[in-house]
């Protein structure tokens, strides 16, 4: 099918209230004739990169129905997506959807998903979250709702129909947008729920809500969950050991979280077994220092 709007840019961001914990997306397409659709949509649990990658393939969706011609901008806040989607699937494919390490790749029933839906139209670009951007600002609302469980209205002054071909399993229910074989268009406090495949991120649990969604998984989901963590953990090991400095968005990729979770802490904070430390700022990016606990607790020994 063929919109008669243009879109023009969408921007697309996700949340997620521990990881895993419950999740939201939400999706701001802009038209040329300066009307605006949102749409959005929660699962739980969920992890804060597959709401990111949820919310692009919403997105992805849209543009592929409209059968449009001209190129769009699509703005994302996540550094992890975006190289993901225009840098790293190119190398996990020829690999067998494998890592450098060899091991398998997260996510991967998102990724392929988004390589399929992805064009040569869509121009990825970076936006920095929290900046004042608008379309990133409103995409954050949207999806921390979801994710809160209180669905805000979305802006929707005409209906979206997809394709039988564009349903993907991967893809929960979209708030704003109908299947051809539904009766209406899905309301915005549309709330889907499912539980995560295996390759789910464990990272920062609150104790108590978190821990009682992983008792809940089965034990190999668990299992597989803690292989992960402990491969993000060697990650952060190295980072500290070489002395690397890693921006913001980076940082708050490695520990799952949302960039704004990482810059509101402060210059000095403790994560698991590292210190985190602001240097310095280059550009518009903080730049930003891991140190071991029981190494810097040396150093204070020997001073």
């Amino acid at each position: 099918m063929s919109y008669m709007r243009q879109i023009q840019s969408i921007y697309t961001d996700g949340a997620c209230s521990g990881n895993p914990g419950p999740g939201g997306w939400g999706t701001v397409i802009y038209f040329k004739d300066g009307s605006v659709y949102e749409m959005g949509g929660a699962e739980t649990p969920s992890t804060n990169n597959r709401m990111e990658m949820q919310a692009a393939i919403a997105a992805l969706k849209v543009f592929a129905a409209s059968a449009q011609s001209e190129s769009i901008t699509l703005y994302t806040d996540s550094e992890y997506l975006k190289k993901g989607v225009t840098q790293w699937v190119k190398g996990w494919k020829k690999k067998g959807w494998k890592t450098a390490q060899g091991k398998p790749v997260l996510n991967k029933d998102l990724w392929e998903t988004l390589d399929k839906l992805n064009s040569d139209l869509v121009s990825w670009e970076y936006v920095r979250g929290h900046s004042g951007d608008e379309g990133n600002e409103r995409c954050d609302a949207i999806a921390r709702a979801f994710a809160g469980g209180q669905p805000l209205p979305l802006e929707q002054p005409f209906s979206l129909t997809l394709p039988e071909s564009l349903k993907a399993a991967t893809m929960p229910p979209v708030a704003g947008v109908s299947d051809p074989d539904t009766t209406s268009t899905l309301a915005y406090k549309t709330v889907h729920e499912s539980v995560v495949t295996s390759d789910m991120t464990m990272m920062d649990l609150s104790a108590s809500s978190s821990s009682v969604l992983m008792d809940e998984l089965p034990r190999e989901v668990r299992v597989a969950q803690l292989r992960n963590l402990v491969e993000t953990l060697h990650i952060a090991d190295e980072i500290a050991r070489e002395g690397y400095l890693i921006s913001s968005s980076e940082l708050a990729d490695l520990m799952d979280v949302n960039a704004s979770a990482v810059t509101s802490r402060g210059d000095h904070w403790g994560w698991r077994n590292w210190i985190v430390s602001r240097v310095r700022r280059e550009g518009n990016q903080i730049l930003w220092q891991l140190e071991r606990v029981d190494q810097v607790n040396n150093t204070d020994e020997d001073s």
